[in-house]
């Protein structure tokens, strides 16, 4: 295993720039995924990571090694595509062993099969090693891909989107399994993914990444609880944080003058450093609270819309204009056009800058 260290990355196609002046760095034996809508620069960066594109400026290192004059043979990293690469002619067990003979790598048959029938124990395939790929579910080709992956021990694993072909149930399955795979390995592993489902439950640290720039890493706690801007607020949780314009004037916070006020905590006035005016405000689903009874704090309004997801509600309240949508208990009481109250916890309210969209309350966590 080893680090994985970018300086500067840029590549351009044509007029297009897909990664902008990045700068990166992925420890060793770190699960580490970028995270960013379709065309955001994400399989960019990995395929010129594994030297399948070169980059126009900067520098790549890998283990310390500055490899962006290097062959993509001879990076010692090993690529699993978002399609399945598979011979379909071969068994599993010829397509498992077809990385390890090439002339650059080729090495003794005992060792070869050695291989093989471990990563076939490890990824549950070895009852398969003697069937044509072509015969195999989405779900054994893609462990079979990924076992071709595993099979050469490679100093970096790069992983693009390899999960998004699946349907729902195995994509979860193998969200665990390539998960418990790295720890048990301790390899450092590369994953892009558009899914930040994926990339929240798997990762050790993410990236989000839109428009060829990196707009946060950290923590996938950090990323969900502290966004830095409306962008990655928006594109990290489900349902997707609800946003809404407001005013603050002296301590309040205006939404609908006159009918959706709130008198903000001198603690929070203190985190968004005095701010007045135009403001954008952040709610996460889960830190809006449903009641049928009258508060002070709370604002009436209407079920709009009531998705039952089994283990909980998702309830869509309409107050005049404004739709929120909210998470709630699965026994949770309450039908579509009936009368409901709305509240915000205070202290979970991100404050975003109405013109720039950056966290305001960013420096104080």
């Amino acid at each position: 295993m080893a680090n994985v260290k970018l300086q500067k990355l840029t590549k351009k196609f044509g007029a297009v720039t897909a990664v902008r002046n990045m700068d990166l760095e992925i420890k060793s034996g770190e699960l580490f995924v970028l995270l960013g809508p379709t065309g955001a620069g994400k399989t960019t960066t990995l395929r010129c990571v594994a030297g399948l594109e070169k980059q126009d400026e900067g520098d790549i290192y890998i283990g310390g090694v500055n490899v962006s004059k290097i062959d993509p043979a001879n990076r010692d990293v090993a690529f699993v595509f978002q399609y399945y690469s598979l011979y379909p002619n071969y068994t599993v067990r010829e397509n498992l062993e077809f990385p390890l003979k090439p002339k650059i790598r080729r090495m003794p048959q005992d060792e070869i099969d050695r291989r093989v029938t471990e990563v076939s124990r490890i990824l549950h395939i070895d009852h398969l090693l003697e069937r044509k790929s072509d015969k195999l579910s989405g779900g054994e080709m893609q462990r079979v891909t990924i076992g071709r992956a595993i099979v050469r021990n490679p100093k970096v694993f790069l992983m693009d989107e390899p999960l998004s072909n699946l349907d729902a149930k195995l994509r979860e399955e193998l969200r665990a399994e390539l998960k418990r795979l790295q720890m048990d390995l301790g390899s450092t592993l590369f994953f892009v993914t558009h899914d930040q489902v994926e990339a929240m439950t798997m990762a050790d640290r993410v990236a989000v990444l839109n428009k060829g720039s990196i707009l946060q890493l950290g923590l996938p706690f950090e990323i969900y609880n502290h966004p830095k801007n409306a962008f990655v607020a928006s594109f990290v949780g489900s349902p997707a944080i609800n946003f809404f314009d407001g005013v603050i004037e002296r301590s309040r916070l205006i939404i609908i003058p006159s009918r959706f006020e709130y008198t903000l905590d001198k603690k929070i006035l203190d985190k968004i450093g005095g701010h007045t005016g135009k403001i954008k405000i952040g709610m996460r689903p889960e830190d809006i609270i449903l009641s049928s009874e009258e508060k002070k704090s709370a604002q009436p309004g209407t079920v709009y819309n009531v998705e039952n997801m089994g283990m909980e509600k998702i309830i869509t309240v309409k107050v005049e204009d404004y739709i929120f949508k909210v998470v709630c208990r699965a026994d949770f009481e309450t039908k579509i056009n009936e009368n409901i109250n709305i509240d915000f916890i205070q202290n979970k309210i991100h404050f975003f800058n109405s013109d720039t969209g950056e966290n305001i309350m960013q420096a104080v966590p």
